[in-house]
């Protein structure tokens, strides 16, 4: 991984295609919100299936507290999408095969020329990009458990969300004085916030 990306970091803003063709930019997928990256081998590797597999539980979670979730493999637009429908992933998928990622992340995973991957990374992101943490799959057991991001998930909702500490007098004091914005959704409706996921 590139020297300069660490915790605390802000990661690059990529725009790739999605497992539909649309063009997305990472940024406009976060939005607002913490955010788990998965940069993955992609659909031949057996250990990204299950890696993607048990993070099914875990992104049904994330909806429901406001995180995100998105891979990111170098597979082609129909194999990434044959990728997320055949593990039944409903988190957006993006296809890098030219290898943006991979060359500008210098992580190529040189004992593969076959296939040309990057290492598989894991990366929490705060909101705005910004590094939580890294984690380097090359080995499976590398890759976090997924009660090791819903801790690093915590972590960066505590300090992302106004509102996490909802006992806090002077959030009660907002609220009984009408000021609303310093909670969830922020000054958005929520049928906005709802169409941003």
């Amino acid at each position: 991984m590139r020297a300069d990306i660490v915790p605390g970091a802000v990661f690059p803003d990529f725009e790739l295609s999605d497992h539909t063709g649309k063009r997305r930019k990472l940024s406009e997928l976060q939005g607002v919100y913490p955010t788990v990256v998965v940069l993955s081998r992609g659909s031949y590797c057996p250990k990204d299936r299950r890696q993607a597999e048990g993070l099914l539980q875990l992104h049904r979670e994330m909806t429901v507290g406001y995180c995100r979730m998105v891979t990111i493999s170098t597979d082609a637009i129909a194999e990434t999408h044959e990728y997320r429908s055949g593990v039944g992933a409903q988190w957006p998928f993006l296809a890098d095969p030219r290898r943006i990622i991979q060359k500008d992340l210098d992580i190529a995973e040189y004992t593969d020329p076959i296939h040309n991957p990057m290492i598989p990374h894991v990366i929490v992101l705060e909101p705005k990009l910004v590094v939580h943490k890294i984690y380097n799959g090359y080995w499976f057991f590398g890759r976090p458990t997924v009660e090791e991001l819903r801790l690093d998930l915590r972590a960066v909702c505590t300090k992302s969300f106004a509102d996490w500490d909802i006992t806090k007098p002077a959030l009660r004091d907002a609220w009984n004085g009408g000021r609303k914005d310093d909670f969830f959704p922020y000054g958005q409706i929520l049928a906005e916030t709802l169409g941003e996921a």
